[in-house]
């Protein structure tokens, strides 16, 4: 009984009330289905990728199973963070659980940049002292992988789009083109015999991987680190904010977002009256939401004295 009593009163202070931020703590929409399909499909031919890569004795058919082993637990930290951030705000997170998502893409974004660094490590070896490798073999095993692959990014265009589910895709069309150079490299060594083509490949598609990894790298870093959403202009809000009539000045603002494309407010105003406050706080609300698109707004009103 004293559990329910809790989860009750905790559900009431975190309810949204008339005039509330339309902004909620939990993701309901999201469904997880293609997620787990798209990390079956992918687990299961990182399996296949690996062993017939060491089998031919292909470095970018190795780096491809790689690939495919980082994608699958992408999209299994993907799949997690979907569910946790499904779960309702608590006594001990009030926030709820929506930043699960951006953790789970900066995590994911951190295990390709090692990636990367040992398939050009192990490339640079390959250069100096080139191996034998099975072109045909490799050629085989990469076209099918490349078919795998466009059929995860296309299950997981059809979900719901959010900054992890990006993530996931760009892993996918990462290790689509991993594939395609692998289809490359085994038809050059197949048909002409030439092995420092496994490994040059291996580092243009880690180079690719790598500009792509930069960019959901910078966002879920920007996003975890409650840095002002890209579409706002803090300076700008400060400036539109003393506009409002009644407000003499404006200290103490800090914007970020709650979840992605739901952005916050919450800061200090000087007014000339403290009676002018419901009329002041109206005119504010109205202003944020028309011009910056923030209506979850938490202002504290303070006279000059």
């Amino acid at each position: 009984m004293p559990n329910q009593q809790a989860q009750e009163s905790s559900a009431h202070l975190h309810a949204h009330l008339a005039g509330d931020a339309r902004h909620a703590h939990v993701i309901e929409s999201r469904s997880q289905k293609s997620m787990a399909l798209a990390l079956g499909l992918t687990l299961l031919f990182s399996v296949v990728e690996a062993v017939t890569g060491f089998m031919s004795n292909s470095l970018a058919l190795i780096s491809d199973a790689g690939h495919m082993l980082t994608d699958a637990a992408a999209l299994g930290l993907a799949l997690l963070a979907q569910v946790i951030a499904k779960r309702p705000p608590s006594a001990r997170h009030s926030f709820g659980f929506v930043r699960a998502e951006a953790l789970a893409a900066f995590v994911n974004s951190l295990a390709m940049l090692v990636l990367v660094s040992w398939i050009v490590y192990e490339a640079g070896h390959r250069l100096t002292s080139p191996q034998p490798v099975q072109g045909g073999t490799v050629l085989v095993v990469a076209a099918i992988g490349a078919a795998i692959n466009i059929v995860v990014a296309y299950v997981l265009s059809r979900g719901e789009q959010s900054i992890n589910t990006r993530a996931a895709m760009i892993n996918v069309l990462g290790d689509l083109l991993g594939s395609v150079a692998a289809i490359v490299a085994g038809a050059v060594i197949h048909f002409t015999g030439w092995m420092r083509i496994d490994p040059i490949l291996s580092i243009f598609v880690s180079l690719l991987i790598l500009r792509s990894t930069a960019g959901i790298l910078r966002e879920s870093y920007h996003f975890l680190m409650e840095g002002v959403p890209h579409q706002i202009d803090y300076l700008q809000v400060g400036a539109d904010l003393q506009t409002v009539p009644g407000v003499l000045s404006v200290h103490d603002l800090h914007v970020w977002d709650m979840s992605p494309g739901n952005p916050a407010l919450i800061g200090h105003l000087e007014i000339r009256d403290l009676g002018e406050w419901p009329a002041v706080l109206q005119a504010v609300r109205q202003m944020l939401l028309d011009k910056h698109g923030i209506d979850h707004i938490t202002l504290q009103p303070e006279t000059h004295d």
